[in-house]
């Protein structure tokens, strides 16, 4: 008898929030298109691009709001047996609430380990792509918005930091490149460029209208041309932006980059910590999630099922608002990463422990 109301329950948990995936993903393309078609259309972008772009789409659409989808497929089909009654006579022919919950912790270990593997595996590669797409075509760089989403100040050694307006990688190109070096807190020398663009074949740099100021004692001595090749000691994944950087690298490549920016004293390391600890907290927020979407909606209510649904939009939307929240007070302040990261999932995990004694209850 419990292994059918396991299976049982266990199927629909899976296929409930698979009809879910389905259902949102294609209004979320449909939107993206509506917003997008013009300049897609007048930049002449080549179908497969395009084709690619939404595969991308779908994968980094479906990570990003995995809780919602969770939550709201399980208070979904939950609350359908709520209101058919049939929490009511499983509970009542001797099953222990914990029990009842035991094929939805096994759904969430499923969902859990699959986010997991797309967050290292899949993801990365999305995000690349979807990035990728969105600056070769979509970008219009005379917009102001467009440009502070672009602006790049890495500190890329020590004593040294580099600027960018805008990096443009089909090309290789960064414009309005400007690096400082500085011995003991005082300026030695500033270098502008109009352009950076970066040489694969000898992995050289050639500065295009560049003035290079070097700070004497008495007077500076200034170095101006066209054009020149040079080498630098940065990397070209410095001259794009950081959470640009951190999304499309995998878990293993992500760790070595971590590493590098700690011994660089790179002032960003805190946006890639919260890219890397975000792969494991999402996937333990699937377990969270379950528990309370099934104790809130396992008890018979009186507004019935849009009553739950309307609780489970609610709780859904404040853990998406805390796990943004926390992200950026760890990316912008003194709050530690892994702290910010994971509280989202400590306050609703409290929560989780209160719903369910009540609903043992």
């Amino acid at each position: 008898m419990l292994k059918i109301i396991d299976k049982y329950i266990l199927k629909r948990y899976l296929i409930t929030f698979s009809v879910m995936l389905l259902m949102f993903i294609p209004i979320g393309i449909v939107i993206d298109v509506s917003e997008k078609i013009n300049r897609i259309i007048a930049n002449k972008v080549p179908f497969t691009d395009v084709a690619r772009y939404y595969l991308d789409f779908t994968i980094y659409f479906a990570n990003l709001l995995f809780p919602i989808f969770l939550f709201l497929s399980i208070i979904w089909f939950t609350s359908k047996l709520a209101n058919n009654t049939e929490v009511i006579a499983i509970l009542s022919s001797g099953i222990s609430f914990t029990r009842f919950l035991r094929p939805y912790i096994v759904g969430a270990t499923i969902v859990s380990l699959l986010a997991l593997i797309m967050s290292i595996y899949l993801v990365p590669s999305a995000s690349a792509g979807f990035n990728s797409f969105r600056r070769k075509y979509l970008n219009t760089y005379d917009n102001s918005s467009a440009k502070n989403e672009t602006n790049v100040l890495r500190q890329v050694s020590k004593d040294e930091y580099i600027f960018v307006t805008n990096f443009q990688e089909v090309s290789k190109t960064a414009f309005n490149f400007s690096m400082e070096k500085f011995k003991d807190d005082k300026l030695q020398y500033k270098l502008n460029a109009t352009r950076l663009k970066y040489n694969p074949k000898d992995s050289t740099y050639t500065l295009f209208n560049y003035t290079k100021r070097k700070i004497g004692a008495y007077s500076d001595i200034i170095e101006s041309g066209e054009k020149k090749d040079t080498i630098f000691n940065f990397d070209l994944d410095d001259l794009t932006p950081e959470v640009y950087i951190a999304e499309t690298l995998p878990l293993t490549e992500l760790n070595s980059f971590i590493e590098k920016e700690k011994l660089r004293g790179s002032s960003n390391i805190n946006v890639y910590l919260v890219v890397l600890y975000k792969k494991y907290s999402l996937p333990v927020s699937a377990f969270i999630l379950t528990i309370i979407a099934v104790a809130v909606s396992s008890m018979k209510r009186r507004g019935g099922m849009g009553m739950n649904l309307a609780i489970g939009i609610i709780l859904a939307f404040s853990f998406v608002f805390l796990d943004k929240i926390f992200g950026v007070l760890a990316e912008a302040s003194s709050t530690p990463p892994l702290l910010a990261v994971w509280t989202p999932n400590i306050i609703f995990g409290i929560l989780a422990i209160y719903l369910l004694r009540n609903a043992k209850r």
